[in-house]
């Protein structure tokens, strides 16, 4: 089955890259293509960017191929093809295995290092050279629902609580409305992806590879700890929905149904609240763990096909769509925390609109930590996520199922 699949998406690939070129073979302008993922919402944040660029630069068209579902097994395949986008958008998790196979260009000379976050750099630089150019940072906060706390008599979360102290929060906001033994509302999400426990690890003097992105250090006594701590917010104090709990529904879902009282998520959750929402909400700053509030930083970006016929247009348009006056745009629809210092810290993200604390995520850039990744770090996140789902159910402890597995990494 899987001979005769991989062939037809190649073909539907290359037949609809084909009809897209010949569709503007009577167009004289130089055409770049330009691949992205993102939501309905954030294309139509960048659709208006592409037609500005184009009004700008009347001899240039950019054809954009939104891949709005399995971006990175499409783009590899494209890459395979020989039919790589002139513009790349990509993250820090996939971009050492692009770097490594040779397929971007150094976009060092085209960056001014110091108007950008370091940690938004630090996941595209490869011996000194940088690859990408960064769109924004990615970061958790917690978000919470005031009128909950303002409801239960709870102080609202300060910039220094701590891990303990949140747990404590969510264990008083945990309520059994109608007294059938089952917890109805609870204080806080739970979510199982990497993004949403790592913070727990980095916080408390631990992570999933040593700094330099080279060996796996998850199975340390510190990880453990943090592991457990977290799992047992769900199963053993039950302040979080357990996976049979939240059934279908996402925690961003449940908080809007105002089912959980604080949640751990990014900044792309903003606009849908802002937009949603009808009770009162903000962000506060990750707690803090033995080392402080430390959370992950990753970050997303513009890179240029080693393979593109078309560099000096591809490199034009990656410096206009990642320009102040563009991430500017990004920034005030509430999308992003964006890559640049102006952008960050100018009015268009620090808003009167909410969140109010918009600023918490400006403090997790400071004293978080850019992920350490390598080629392999998809692969290793995949299979942590079916090694440590027993932990997360609350059936075994992470010491437990990490010693066994230590040595497959």
């Amino acid at each position: 089955m899987k001979r005769i699949f991989l062939p037809v998406i190649l073909l539907c690939t290359i037949f609809c890259l084909f009809w897209a070129g010949n569709n503007s073979a009577a167009d004289k302008r130089t055409v770049i293509r330009f691949s992205s993922w993102g939501s309905q919402s954030e294309t139509a944040l960048l659709v208006p960017l592409i037609k500005d660029f184009e009004r700008q630069n009347p001899d240039i068209k950019v054809e954009f191929l939104h891949i709005p579902q399995n971006y990175f097994q499409k783009l590899h395949l494209l890459f395979a093809s020989n039919l790589a986008p002139d513009v790349v958008f990509l993250n820090n998790y996939y971009a050492p295995k692009y770097v490594k196979a040779g397929l971007l260009e150094d976009l060092t000379p085209y960056i001014n290092k110091n108007e950008y976050f370091k940690k938004s750099l630090d996941g595209f630089t490869f011996d000194s050279k940088i690859y990408a150019i960064p769109r924004d940072v990615s970061d958790v906060v917690v978000y919470y629902n005031k009128d909950i706390f303002k409801k239960n008599n709870t102080p609202f979360p300060k910039d220094n609580w701590t891990i303990e102290d949140y747990i404590k929060t969510a264990r008083m906001l945990s309520k059994d409305l109608d007294n059938d033994g089952k917890n109805d509302v609870w204080g806080t999400g739970y979510e199982t992806d990497t993004i949403f426990w790592l913070p727990f690890l980095m916080s408390n003097n631990a992570s999933i590879l040593s700094k330099d992105g080279q060996k796996v250090v998850i199975n340390s006594a510190a990880a453990q700890k943090a592991l457990n701590m977290y799992s047992e917010i769900a199963n053993k104090y039950h302040a979080a929905p357990q996976k049979q709990q939240s059934a279908s529904l996402t925690m961003a879902q449940m908080f809007l149904q105002q089912r959980i009282a604080m949640h751990i998520s990014g900044r792309w959750l903003v606009p849908k609240y802002r937009s949603d929402a009808k009770f009162d909400w903000d962000v506060a700053q990750f707690p803090r763990g033995t080392v402080g509030s430390v959370v992950n930083i990753d970050s997303s970006g513009y890179a240029v096909s080693k393979s593109s016929k078309h560099k000096d247009e591809a490199i034009k348009f990656v410096k206009y769509i990642s320009s102040k006056d563009s991430l500017n745009i990004l920034s005030k629809s509430g999308l992003i925390v964006p890559a640049r210092k102006d952008t960050a810290y100018s009015c268009n993200f620090l808003t009167q609109e909410k969140p109010l604390n918009a600023a918490a995520f400006l403090k997790a850039v400071e004293t978080g930590t850019a992920t350490p990744v390598n080629e392999d770090y998809q692969k290793i996140t995949d299979r942590l996520g079916i090694i440590l789902e027993p932990v997360f159910l609350g059936k075994k402890k992470a010491e437990d199922v990490l010693s066994s597995a230590a040595e497959k990494f």
